[in-house]
C-alpha cells in the first residue's frame, strides 16, 4: 500500500501542473483543454472510448506477445552461438535505428487495411528491446557460476536452464518493461495509418474536440500505466529473488 502512494502522488502532480499551465497560460479549451473537460468527455461516451480502447489494447497485446516469443527463441539462439551472436547483434543495433513508424505505408500495401499491418508494427517496436536485452542477459552469466556448472558435470541445456536463464531474468524484464509502452505506441501510430478503429482513430477524428483526444491519451496512459504495474507484479511473483539480488 505504502509503495503505492509515491506513484499516486506523481501522478497527482502532473495532473495539478497540466491545470495551473492551462489556466495560468489562458490556453484555448480547442489546444489544451484542462483536466476537468477531459474528465467530462470520459463520462459522457464511455462505451465509445472503451470500444476503442478495447481496440487499440488487443493489437498491442497480440504485437507484444509475437514480439515475446521471436525475440525469446532469437536470444536463445544467439546465446548458444557466440560467434553467432557476434555476426547478428550488430545487425540488431542498425536496425534498431530505423524510425519503426516510417514503415506503415509500407506494411499497408503489403498487408492491406486489416489487423496485419498494425500487429507487425507493435512487433517490430518491441522486438529488438527485448531480443537485445535478452541477448545481453544470457551471455553476460557471471564466469564462476558457470564454472561451477561445468565442475559438477551438468549438461550444456542443465546449465542453460538453471544458470544462465535466471541470471539473465533482471535483462529480460528490463527489455519487457521498455518494450510495453512500446507497443501501445505502436497500436495507435498504426491506427493513425487508416485504421477503423482504436484510440488512433479516435484522436485523429475528434477536430476541434481537443477533450475528446486528450480523453483517447488519458486512457492510453491509464492503459499503459496499469499494464507496467500489471507487468512488474508478474515480474516479482516469476522471480522473486530478482530484487534481493539486484541493487
Amino acid at each position: 500500500m505504502a509503495g503505492a502512494v509515491a506513484p499516486l502522488a506523481g501522478m497527482v502532480g502532473l495532473v495539478a501542473g497540466w491545470w495551473a499551465a492551462v489556466e495560468l497560460l489562458d490556453v484555448a479549451p480547442y489546444v489544451v483543454p484542462a483536466p476537468p473537460a477531459v474528465a467530462a468527455a470520459i463520462r459522457d461516451q464511455p462505451g465509445y472510448l472503451l470500444h476503442h480502447a478495447g481496440v487499440t489494447l488487443a493489437t498491442a497485446m497480440a504485437g507484444y506477445a509475437l514480439a515475446i516469443a521471436t525475440a525469446l527463441a532469437l536470444g536463445i539462439v544467439l546465446a548458444m552461438s557466440r560467434r553467432l551472436a557476434q555476426a547478428v547483434t550488430p545487425t540488431l543495433l542498425i536496425l534498431s535505428t530505423i524510425p519503426k513508424p516510417a514503415l506503415v505505408p509500407v506494411l499497408i500495401i503489403a498487408l492491406g487495411f486489416g489487423t496485419g499491418p498494425k500487429i507487425v508494427l507493435v512487433w517490430l517496436m518491441c522486438f529488438l528491446p527485448i531480443a537485445l536485452a535478452t541477448t545481453a542477459g544470457l551471455t553476460t552469466t557471471p564466469t564462476e557460476l558457470v564454472e561451477l556448472a561445468r565442475s559438477l558435470t551438468a549438461s550444456r541445456w542443465r546449465t542453460f536452464a538453471t544458470i544462465r536463464l535466471p541470471a539473465a531474468l533482471p535483462h529480460l524484464f528490463n527489455g519487457l518493461r521498455i518494450a510495453l509502452p512500446l507497443a501501445l505506441i505502436g497500436a495507435v501510430v498504426s491506427e493513425l495509418f487508416g485504421g477503423l478503429a482504436g484510440l488512433g482513430v479516435v484522436i485523429q477524428n475528434a477536430g476541434t474536440r481537443a477533450d475528446l483526444a486528450f480523453a483517447a491519451i488519458t486512457l492510453l496512459a491509464a492503459m499503459s500505466t496499469a499494464l507496467f504495474g500489471l507487468l512488474t507484479l508478474t515480474c516479482r511473483a516469476a522471480a522473486p529473488w530478482v530484487r534481493d539480488t539486484t541493487a
